[in-house]
């Protein structure tokens, strides 16, 4: 099985293929305002995924369908003249681990491939309450496990700027989508940068919401006390109204913080003016030096004086328990993986192997599990498994947390003398397809600037700043902000955004040389 797309097509000729290249918020203003229908927009960005998504590989599952069935309900619920919500009418990508009812959920994975949820996760029922248009499900690392979408079992995603490289992971697919002009907008999750990581290399804006304000209820976990939903967009405005949509409180998840979202949208639009007077940041001294590229220090650096010139007061902070963060994630995260994940064991609903009735159950879950996983997933089950273990518990698991409380420690500390803090989002720019497939390691490091947010549980997201000068390639600046405080990251990353002039059109790399006929 290569993948489970669904390309129905309705029939219709061709639309303004202009569609495509605009930002979630201007698509929304010309659907209210009656210049261009929601079906047409959908229609416009399911013909772009037909043309590109060959050579990309953002989506295993596209639903045009019921796509075009949600925005003609947009479209009509406009029209009556009641209250809409913002982004209403707007087409929108979800990552295959978010539970769906009218679309598989595979997390990338053999062992549930093909599986239909019996419900919406909280996040896409919320979309679809507010009047947006699932288009499909995005491509990810295999149970979102991995750095660069290379470990999922339906094969690897593209960068769209470069095909030969990595759209970042877990997430790639929901970036690349965003990047391609495939999608305006899409949902991700993040447990140790799989949101902003792909962010900052496909030069799209990723969020990492405060741990606990949307709603992990039918995300397939992970790490369940590091994974966070959040959205991606091409500004910093698009990812606010996406973040509002899908935030707030929800009964249903017991880590729900019961507090009112921050005002993150208002946020975003004060940013756009362009004002960062009073405005207090910390450039963390741990996420620079060796194994940093010079063009993404280089971009980076320009990207703290242009938040200097916008008034800002820029200091530098250290935070040396940041050193532990790699570390500690590899052993808790795994560690929660290794528990999350027996629940898969051919009894309850997936694959199942060797159930002949020659089989004993034990023997049939074996089978499944070693036919199911890929390699980067069972080597996260062992470590994990290995590191809850009697002997290994306080050895391992245990320091592993009481370096997690040390990092907690260190962005306390921080953000008593500082508004946010700011860092390249990644070390380096999108690597090639296959260079690090065979280095976990090396894999592993890609994620060295965003795990301490996961570890922490506070609010951080990547923006673009500008494109590395060794190989032309995007880069991402990182804003971290104090736990509910999602807005100052907000604030910082939109007045960074148009003092570099990119809020007023969309970072689409050209695809014409991917566009085909199919």
């Amino acid at each position: 099985m290569s993948d489970t797309r669904d390309t129905q097509r309705s029939g219709a000729g061709p639309v303004d293929s202009d569609l495509v290249s605009l930002d979630a918020g201007e698509l929304a203003r010309r659907i209210h305002a009656g210049e261009v229908s929601s079906v047409e927009v959908t229609r416009a960005h399911l013909e772009r995924i037909e043309a590109v998504d060959g050579g990309i590989h953002a989506f295993l599952h596209l639903d045009a369908e019921g796509a075009l069935a949600a925005a003609e309900a947009a479209d009509r619920a406009i029209a009556d003249g009641g209250p809409v919500s913002p982004l209403a009418g707007v087409p929108v990508a979800v990552k295959d681990n978010l539970t769906t009812t009218d679309m598989p959920t595979t997390c990338g994975s053999r062992i549930l491939s093909g599986w239909r949820p019996p419900y919406d996760a909280t996040v896409v029922k919320r979309l679809r309450a507010a009047g947006l248009v699932p288009l499909g499900k995005t491509n990810l690392d295999e149970f979102a496990m991995g750095s660069s979408t290379e470990n999922s079992a339906f094969g690897p995603t593209r960068n769209p700027w470069d095909t030969t490289r990595i759209p970042g992971g877990s997430g790639g697919g929901s970036s690349a989508s965003v990047a391609a002009g495939e999608s305006p907008l899409a949902l991700g999750s993040d447990t140790g940068g799989s949101i902003r990581q792909p962010g900052a290399v496909t030069g799209t804006v990723g969020v990492k919401p405060t741990y606990g304000t949307v709603s992990r209820y039918g995300l397939v976990a992970f790490s369940s006390s590091l994974d966070q939903v959040g959205p991606c967009a091409r500004s910093v405005l698009d990812a606010a109204l996406l973040h509002e949509v899908v935030g707030g409180h929800d009964p249903c998840d017991q880590t729900s913080v019961d507090a009112p979202l921050p005002p993150v949208v208002e946020a975003a639009l004060a940013g756009a003016r362009g004002d960062l007077a009073g405005v207090r940041v910390g450039v963390v001294a741990e996420f620079s030096g060796e194994g940093y590229q010079p063009g993404v220090l280089a971009a980076f650096t320009d990207a703290v004086r242009t938040l200097g010139e916008l008034g800002a007061e820029v200091v530098e902070v250290s935070c040396p328990a940041f050193s532990y963060a790699l570390p500690a994630y590899y052993l808790i995260a795994p560690s929660e993986a290794s528990s999350n994940l027996a629940r898969f064991d051919a009894m309850r609903y997936g694959l199942r192997v060797g159930d002949d009735g020659e089989h004993a159950a034990d023997e049939v879950m074996s089978l499944t599990r070693e036919a199911g996983f890929g390699a980067e997933v069972k080597r996260r089950i062992m470590i994990g498994t290995h590191a809850l273990s009697a002997g290994s518990y306080d050895a391992l698991y245990g320091k592993a947390q009481k370096a997690r409380t040390l990092i907690v420690r260190d962005f306390t500390a921080a953000f008593e003398t500082c508004d946010v803090l700011v860092s390249p989002t990644t070390p380096t720019t999108a690597f090639p397809l296959g260079e690090r497939t065979d280095d976990p390691l090396a894999m592993y490091l890609a994620d060295l600037c965003t795990i301490p947010s996961n570890l922490a549980g506070n609010a951080a997201l990547s923006v673009p700043c500008g494109l590395s000068a060794d190989d032309g390639l995007p880069v991402g600046l990182q804003v971290m902000a104090p736990a509910l405080a999602d807005d100052r990251a907000y604030r910082v990353a939109a007045a960074y955004e148009v003092a570099r002039g990119a809020g007023d059109h969309p970072r689409i790399p050209e695809l014409r040389a991917l566009e085909t006929s199919r």
